[in-house]
């Protein structure tokens, strides 16, 4: 079978490291990672505590894909109750530290408490310890990675390491790895610094050697990478433009939110889309795209390692080294970009680096400064507040400034770092908020993509295009295409999206995938390195397990039906062009039927049916 069949448990209050055995009947019912992780989660925290008290949880979990070659499987994901939402968290990353910690011999690792002081985790196979971090605290994402590597004398060692965002209380503050990828969203940072846990360092030479069935695990994923290879968006779009391949599609549909969601068309996308990183600057006559780069096992590589022009304002101060790292990647550029009115692709990179450097979020940073510089347009924030800072929408100069002190916890910063919904709320605004459940929006305006305002309202970590992606549906056509402009039908494939990507996520592959693969594609592999028959009917059963799993835990956290909603100029104001022009997003006509497929009640509570068909407590 695919899992090592152990949890390391980390216990930071009494500083002790102990191996237990992982419960394999969860296993069988939540496959790992994502699904497996959340079920750990809710059996053991009460789903009212304070998401930064002690009593909170944080773990870290690999899937039982994670760290073989099956393409992308080198996911991990950091559960946790949210400080952001209050709801359930899990945010998944790429990179490396994920294969590391599975050849280390761990499935999961599971902190509880509160360590005194500053502490991090050094993990090697089977032996794992706690050190003080007490000279870390306070030190970018960047500086701790490089003093912990000289420190432990092994390049191969993985890092996992939290900013000074996160120690500074920044609410959606990001785990980051390798450098510049991250467990990025729901402020799972945020929870990691509140139990003074700095790094995890792991070193892992064991290997994946348990898969079921290796022959056949070797035959279904070389047929998985074929299948890659041979589609036109993990084929070539994004091996050639990352995720930045959509800036400019969506932008031509009607439907890149812009200015904080209050219109719906970017006059500069093209100035910072995929394409534009590609081109020459004028002033080097070097592009912004260094090359693109890929997580472990990955046969798409994505991933964007970008230089800033060494004469920009943002980077005149900046040691050479500092200038090139991970590049924008869509959302990343969505939120620094066109939802602040901003064009200028070395500003948006330099605010992608610092959120990177110091672990922030920059979907829900980009967001919330958006919001704010709609306040600041309406006059409820003033240069009082910004220290003389005019936060005008289009702002290059005010985007770096205010990455910079939201990074440190300075001034305004702070405000910054309560997220969009606290701060409208804060400065008498709260409909300037474009969130759910109070996590920010992601780039799709659902006034021109219908399927995703539904799939914002119902995602249980908040508004979030990676819990039900049916753009891939309504605007690329995969796996058949749907009108985006329709909401009938929209119900159903909001649920088949939502279960698919909760078995994708735990089987510890990228949603990527997806874009070519369907479920046939990716049971087959499961099937193989695990023990069980995971045929594509019970992946999808996994899938409404977990979803239904994690809705009854935020209800009994507090969520109700009624925040099962959109913002309200997304549902009262028309898009003011394109397409949908004059549409608002048809939420109230589809969420009914979404329940009823989910077998809820009218009101969006789980039924003691469904809740016995999936095994939930009641």
């Amino acid at each position: 079978m695919a899992w090592t069949q152990k949890v390391l448990r980390v216990n930071l209050t009494e500083g002790t490291c102990t191996e237990e055995p992982l419960n394999m009947q969860w296993a069988n019912d939540y496959l790992g990672q994502r699904g497996l992780a959340s079920k750990y989660l809710i059996e053991e925290i009460d789903p009212t505590v304070d998401a930064l008290s002690p009593d909170n949880k944080l773990i870290m979990a690999t899937g039982p894909l994670t760290g073989t070659s099956a393409s992308t499987g080198g996911r991990y994901s950091v559960i946790c109750k949210s400080p952001l939402t209050n709801a359930i968290a899990c945010s998944n990353s790429g990179g490396f530290i994920g294969a590391e910690m599975k050849m280390a011999g761990w499935d999961m690792v599971i902190f509880e408490g509160k360590a005194a002081t500053p502490v991090y985790l050094h993990i090697v196979d089977g032996d794992a310890h706690l050190h003080p971090a007490d000279d870390l605290w306070g030190k970018s994402v960047w500086e701790a990675d490089k003093e912990l590597h000289a420190k432990h004398q092994d390049p191969q060692m993985r890092i996992a390491c939290i900013g000074r965002s996160a120690e500074e209380g920044c609410l959606y503050a990001a785990v980051v790895n390798d450098l510049h990828r991250a467990a990025g969203r729901s402020g799972v940072g945020t929870v990691m610094a509140s139990k003074n846990l700095k790094a995890v360092c792991v070193r892992g030479t064991l290997g994946v050697g348990n898969i079921a069935d290796p022959a056949k695990f070797a035959e279904t994923v070389k047929a998985g990478k074929k299948v890659l290879a041979d589609n036109a968006v993990t084929g070539q779009g994004l091996p050639t433009y990352g995720t930045q391949v959509l800036m400019n599609v969506i932008n031509e549909v009607g439907a890149l939110p812009t200015r904080n969601m209050s219109e719906t068309r970017f006059e500069g996308a093209a100035d910072v889309s995929g394409e534009k990183m590609h081109e020459p600057r004028k002033s080097d006559g070097k592009p912004n795209l260094t090359t693109n780069g890929a997580c472990f096992s990955c046969t798409i590589a994505c991933g964007r390692i970008s230089t800033i022009d060494r004469t920009h304002f943002s980077v005149k101060d900046k040691p050479e080294y500092w200038i090139n790292s991970g590049g924008l990647e869509y959302e990343a550029a969505w939120a620094l970009g066109p939802d602040t009115g901003i064009d200028d692709i070395d500003a948006l990179t330099y605010a992608n680096f610092l959120c990177n450097e110091d672990g922030m979020d920059p979907i829900s940073f980009g967001s919330t400064l958006a919001a704010a510089m709609e306040l600041y347009k309406i006059g409820a924030i003033n240069d009082s507040h910004t220290g003389g800072v005019k936060l005008e929408f289009g702002s290059a100069e005010a985007l770096c400034w205010a990455a910079e002190v939201t990074a440190k916890g300075e001034g305004f910063g702070r405000d910054l770092g309560l997220g969009s919904k606290r701060l409208c709320e804060k400065y008498g605004h709260p409909d300037l908020a474009m969130v759910v459940k109070g996590q920010e929006f992601p780039a799709y305006d659902p006034r021109g993509i219908q399927g995703m305002g539904l799939a914002y309202a119902t995602s249980n970590r908040g508004a979030c295009h990676l819990r039900g992606y049916t753009v891939a549906s309504e605007i690329l056509g995969i796996p058949e295409k749907t009108d985006p402009l329709e909401s009938a039908g929209k119900p159903a494939l909001v649920k088949a999206f939502q279960d698919a990507t909760a078995a994708v996520d735990s089987a510890g592959l990228c949603v990527f995938t997806t874009f070519a693969w369907t479920m046939d594609d990716i049971a087959p592999q499961v099937d193989a390195a695990c023990n069980g028959d995971w045929s594509t009917e019970r992946m999808m059963e996994v899938g409404e397990r977990i979803w239904n799993m994690e809705r009854d835990f935020n209800m009994r956290a507090g969520l109700v039906g009624a925040d099962d909603t959109l913002p309200k100029r997304l549902l009262t104001e028309g898009a003011n062009v394109g397409p949908a022009e004059g549409r608002v997003s048809e939420l109230d006509t589809m969420l009914p039927e979404y329940y009823q497929l989910r077998g809820w009640a009218p009101d969006g509570t789980i039924t003691a049916e469904t809740k016995e068909r999936f095994g939930i407590s009641a």
